[in-house]
């Protein structure tokens, strides 16, 4: 295990070139805060390459002004994109060089980070594409030599380990229960890979007009979907859905109507979010496969990079090389929380008891007998009874004189 880097510096005049998020899973110290963001900023003449952590308030929506900074001391190795895994205690930084691990701790009321030495990881150039498995157990990475490299975690035993799966990777996602991996290819091919046999499946059939870009697994754990932004000749650029069971196509839609650059999919599986060359991002609800939120201009003239939807809050950070990270808060309706539910629980069970206190007093009921001093003894109901049964054994024989 290497020594801890985090050289301190006074600014940071980097662009931000990636961000992710980072989820601190409960059970941690009860001061550790649970979201963070990392952010990778490139070096510049007078400043060397930096990771940066910043804690998040949902409250205000916003970053703390004032991150950890900590050095990569790698010469000419700026950061290029994230892999954090599920546990929220590591990363992979993929860098122009190669990819380093982090270790995440919270030591004295502060955030370390211990950079590990792992040659296989360091010495495989840069890549374009990387992620973990949901469950943790597998990492995925996709260079732009298009070489696919497919590792158990943390074993680091090789899963796959294909040289030419792409001519160079585009995108990558690896699906909900990490049986399948989907890979783009600059040239506008895809490629389906199932993970149980650490083999290709198949390509994704597209026609000769057609290049599938972007790529994205459903969220939602119902039905199993795979959504890619197809671009066909002409210009026209369409979001495709795939049915996981048979892998054909279901169908699509026409949602961003420009040239898209990046897909994101929240952690729930409820929104899509597309990213345009221009600037523009909008997020769509997938149920309705509609448009729910629309950000014109946020990276004006630029390409988004990518777009991290946050796991708890209905609030995303985009990044593009001009603009760097911008923080976004989505004008879609948010989740319930647990406070909300009890609150409307309690509520339910007040209108109940009152509704079900004003049917008693309000109607007939065996229960509605005298009470206290106004009760009759026991021995004078029974005898109140005897004397009744007595008297409807005799008959008045005046009832049958009309008779005679």
């Amino acid at each position: 295990m290497a020594k801890v880097e985090e050289t301190q510096v006074a600014t940071a005049v980097g662009q931000v070139a990636c961000s992710a998020w980072i989820r601190r899973k409960e059970g941690k110290n009860n001061s550790d805060n649970k979201l963070l963001v990392v952010m990778g900023r490139s070096a510049t003449a007078i400043t060397p390459a930096l990771l940066e952590l910043y804690t998040f308030d949902p409250k205000t929506s916003s970053l703390s002004s004032d991150p950890w900074k900590f050095v990569i001391r790698e010469d000419g190795a700026n950061p290029t994109g994230f892999a954090v895994h599920p546990s929220g205690d590591e990363f992979i930084c993929a860098t122009t060089k190669g990819c380093k691990l982090y270790k995440l701790v919270y030591q004295e009321f502060e955030y370390r980070l211990i950079a590990k030495d792992e040659p296989r990881l360091e010495s495989v150039g840069y890549q374009k594409c990387l992620a973990f498995s949901t469950d943790g157990s597998k990492l995925a990475i996709g260079g732009e030599d298009g070489r696919l490299r497919v590792l158990h975690w943390p074993s680091q035993d090789i899963l796959i380990d294909e040289p030419k799966a792409h001519k160079s990777f585009k995108d990558m996602d690896i699906s909900l229960d990490s049986e399948f991996l989907v890979s783009t290819s600059i040239d506008g091919s895809a490629r389906l890979w199932k993970l149980t046999d650490g083999a290709p499946l198949m390509n994704l059939d597209r026609s000769a007009e057609e290049k599938i870009q972007c790529c994205r697994f459903s969220r939602d754990g119902m039905k199993p979907f795979l959504f890619c932004t197809v671009e066909k000749r002409g210009g026209d650029v369409l979001t495709v859905v795939w049915d996981m069971a048979t892998w054909k196509r279901l169908g699509f839609k026409r949602l961003l109507r420009k040239p898209i650059s990046v897909l994101s999919v929240s952690l729930d599986g409820k929104y899509l979010a597309l990213g345009s060359n221009d600037g523009d991002f909008c997020v769509v609800n997938v149920k309705k496969m509609e448009v729910a939120h629309w950000s014109r201009k946020v990276h004006l003239g630029a390409s988004l990079s990518a777009i991290h939807f946050c796991p708890t809050e209905r609030i995303v950070i985009s990044n593009s090389e001009k603009w760097g990270a911008v923080v976004t808060k989505l004008t879609v309706p948010g989740d319930w929380k647990v406070w909300q539910a009890m609150l409307v629980l309690l509520g339910l069970i007040f209108v109940s008891a009152l509704l079900m206190y004003v049917f008693y007093r309000n109607s007939d009921s065996f229960w509605n007998f005298p009470m206290g001093k106004d009760q009759l003894p026991v021995w004078k109901l029974q005898e109140h009874s005897q004397r009744q049964n007595s008297e409807s054994m005799f008959v008045d024989d005046s009832e049958f004189f009309d008779e005679l």
